[in-house]
């Protein structure tokens, strides 16, 4: 059986960042030339594998426990 680990409660950080709409519906400010809401996007993108890289060393970290 599958073990649910702790460290997948962080998966719904880049989650909510990307679909919580009425943070990040804006133009200003403005970075490279890009408004907001398109460098915001692209942020969360590197931000989104970071998480999901942590998540994954956290639970493979322990040698496989759940097989």
């Amino acid at each position: 059986m599958h073990r649910w680990h702790i460290a997948r409660v962080l998966l719904i950080i880049p989650f909510i960042a990307v679909l919580w709409v009425p943070f990040f519906d804006r133009i200003k400010p403005e970075w490279l030339g890009f408004p907001f809401y398109y460098w915001w996007q692209l942020v969360w993108v590197v931000l989104s594998v970071g998480v999901i890289g942590f998540v994954y060393k956290m639970e493979h970290q322990d040698g496989g426990a759940d097989r």
